[in-house]
């Protein structure tokens, strides 16, 4: 179940960062009030996560692929380009996340 609780972490905390760009600088209402109900949430379930989580693997976990997953919509949604020293970065991201896991830490 921690786990369930840690996706629901990273999916909130990915359509809050998808919202920061519309908040235009908080200035608009509903962008930020999303903003706000999803960057709560995301913190309301990892805190779930990680009381069978270990608070370093979760975080990692919860970092790694919401970095991935930013830099995806940003591509294909929010016009930014995909580099390959961006590529780079987030797979070395998520390898430190498998080595992480793989470590025996949990």
């Amino acid at each position: 179940m921690a786990y369930l609780f840690l996706l629901g972490a990273i999916t909130a905390e990915v359509i809050g960062t998808s919202l920061l760009k519309a908040t235009d600088g908080f200035t608009r209402l509903w962008p930020t009030v999303g903003l706000a109900v999803a960057y709560l949430s995301a913190f309301g379930l990892l805190s779930l996560a990680v009381k069978d989580i270990p608070v370093g693997v979760a975080y990692a976990v919860w970092s790694g692929l919401g970095t991935a997953a930013i830099m995806a919509i940003g591509a294909a949604f929010l016009g930014e380009p995909l580099t390959v020293a961006k590529v780079a970065g987030a797979g070395l991201v998520i390898a430190g996340v498998v080595v992480l896991n793989l470590g025996g830490t949990h």
